[in-house]
């Protein structure tokens, strides 16, 4: 039913003037090229009415001054006509170009700016197709398609105008065959265009398979998987084949017709004018002329099915990449107050928060941490504890409740100002593609070297980057596959540091580092949550015994709440959290 949608909306008008509207700083450029459409199109025409007055006028009466004149005014108009054509083809991929670059961007921002929570549910390697694949898709509509289909059209007319005036009844005759191209263009359109949709669907398919398990290729070999999801991928992959060659096939069967019916117009224009020659009642100058109007003629009937099915995919590819860009899974509704300075007192009144409707995550939440204090969340895998701090970003939406910060409603604030003032440590650690500097920074210029060097000898994490070759320019390549799981979750740590916040979350930020790597958190830790508001979310319980306050979550709900020491002495749900926990480390000892 997609699919059916999708081939309705082809040439929609209203979605061809929003490409269309991408052209609005490149006004002039767009002008130009149609007027050297237009101006093409009439002096197509040209030389083939230049060589027929050079046969009926000059040859047959062997003027040489006369040949040689109109012989060089025969040149200067295919100089001229070569020199307005590469003009045009330049211009028209420039201005395809120029357009991809703005929708690229535009797109991209749009990306940067969405909800996570349309990320859970998009496909990054399909999105990687919209940014890149059908973006590019875009240009051939300029390139290829629209303005090129009205240069080839106006051709037509212009060729066929010309001929007729000069001969109609040779014109009636040599056009005889044009049903039949009619026909097969058609076949070739409709075949094209079908085997163009699968292969558009099947690089999708590829590029989000192929993403995926590359990302996740630790697990694949893991549990030796490769076979199975090589035969999988090969499915895919087929499936892209067979759609490719499908499109193949008709161009193998539509050219050679095309030249079928040329020759049969070449043909029939012989016969015809041999004919009317011997009688008397045509020129060997008109047939020759004619000759090279059908030349002229079937050049841009031939690729026209070809560039109407360009056009095609350009359009269904734009309908895609405006779907994203008209998503409305971002802030619509972003507070205006500037969030300068923060003191970081952080309020939950009665939260409630599903990611699916019917299915809630958090429920009826409420608790008051004062700036400085530091609270420790815990509690079963599933209970709502990275929930907790994911809306605290705005990172998702709540359904009912309150959030303050400092007394003032989240949504109040301009959030892409106030998350500069909260820190964040994750369980699962991404790094860039770059230096180890650069990843710490995020490529902020605004922070000195000296600045970061200072944030990771506090971490105490300064003699293990130098250790590295290059030291801070060591090269961690992408996601940090050159560092152990320990240096990276260090050098999250120093990121979020480095930009000194108000509010410190720590989401599992110990579970995956060796006993060595914990110390050093531990101590970071220690000295650097004095002074923020910090909340802690940890299964390695030993790390938040000097927390100010614990909550004790189970299925979104707060079930126990108060420090450690009377926690366990309620012998409650953290005493049975915190006892299993100490028997598996003792466990691990032995």
């Amino acid at each position: 039913m997609a699919k059916d949608k999708t081939i309705k909306k082809v040439f929609d008008l209203k979605l061809l003037r929003r490409i269309f509207s991408f052209t609005g700083l490149y006004k002039r450029t767009l002008y130009l090229a149609m007027s050297l459409a237009i101006v093409l199109a009439v002096i197509s025409p040209v030389r083939p009415f230049l060589m027929m007055r050079s046969v009926d006028k000059y040859v047959v009466s062997k003027s040489i001054h006369g040949l040689i004149m109109i012989s060089i005014i025969q040149l200067g108009m295919l100089i001229i006509e070569s020199l307005l054509r590469f003009w045009f083809t330049y211009r028209t991929n420039w201005l395809g170009q120029t357009v991809v670059n703005d929708v690229r961007n535009t797109v991209f921002k749009k990306v940067l700016f969405q909800n996570i929570s349309f990320y859970d549910r998009t496909p990054i390697g399909t999105l990687t197709t919209r940014t890149i694949n059908d973006i590019e898709a875009i240009n051939d509509v300029f390139s290829e398609g629209i303005i090129s289909i009205v240069a080839d059209v106006l051709t037509i007319v212009s060729i066929i105008i010309v001929m007729a005036v000069t001969d109609w009844h040779l014109t009636l005759v040599c056009l005889a065959t044009f049903p039949l191209l009619m026909l097969a263009t058609w076949w070739f359109k409709e075949a094209v265009n079908k085997s163009f949709q699968r292969v558009r669907n099947a690089v999708a398919a590829l590029n989000a398979y192929a993403q995926e398990h590359l990302t996740g290729m630790y697990i694949v070999q893991a549990f030796a998987a490769e076979k199975r999801e090589a035969g999988k991928f090969n499915e895919i992959n087929t499936e892209h084949r067979d759609a490719n060659i499908k499109g193949i096939f008709a161009y193998s069967v539509f050219f050679p017709i095309v030249e079928i019916i040329l020759a049969s117009s070449l043909g029939l224009l012989v016969w015809y004018g041999v004919t009317r020659i011997l009688h008397y009642d045509c020129s060997i100058g008109v047939i020759i002329s004619f000759y090279m109007y059908l030349n002229l003629l079937f050049r841009p009937l031939r690729m026209m099915a070809d560039k109407f099915n360009v056009l095609q995919m350009g359009i269904i590819a734009a309908d895609r990449v405006f779907a994203v860009l008209d998503s409305a899974e971002f802030l619509d509704d972003n507070g205006i107050v500037q969030a300068d300075i923060i003191s970081g007192d952080v309020e939950f009144k009665d939260v409630h928060f599903s990611y699916k409707p019917g299915v809630p995550v958090l429920k009826g939440i409420s608790f008051k941490l004062e700036a400085g204090k530091t609270m420790a969340v815990v509690g079963h895998t599933g209970a709502g504890k990275t929930s907790l701090i994911s809306i605290l970003n705005r990172l998702y939406e709540i359904e009912s409740g309150r959030i303050l910060i400092d007394g003032r409603e989240l949504h109040e604030y301009d959030i892409y100002s106030l998350r500069t003032h909260i820190g964040i440590v994750l369980q699962d650690v991404f790094l860039f593609s770059g230096t180890i500097a650069d990843n710490i920074t995020l490529r902020n210029p605004d922070i000195p070297i000296a600045k970061v060097k200072e944030v990771a000898e506090m971490l105490g994490i300064h003699e293990f980057i130098m250790r590295l070759p290059g030291g801070y320019d060591f090269d961690v390549m992408e996601r940090g596959n050159t560092l152990s799981q320990g240096q990276r979750q260090l050098l999250s740590f120093a990121r979020a540091l480095l930009y000194n916040p108000r509010i410190l979350i720590l989401d599992e930020a110990t579970s995956s580092v060796d006993s060595e790597s914990e110390q050093l958190i531990q101590h970071a830790i220690d000295t650097l949550i004095k002074g923020r508001t910090s909340i802690v979310i940890a299964h390695r319980l030993s790390t938040i015994r000097k927390a100010d306050e614990i909550i004790v979550m189970d299925h979104g709900n707060i079930v126990e709440r108060g420090n450690h020491k009377s926690l366990i002495a309620d012998r409650g749900a953290y005493y049975d959290l915190y006892t299993a926990v100490e028997q598996m480390r003792e466990k691990e000892v032995l």
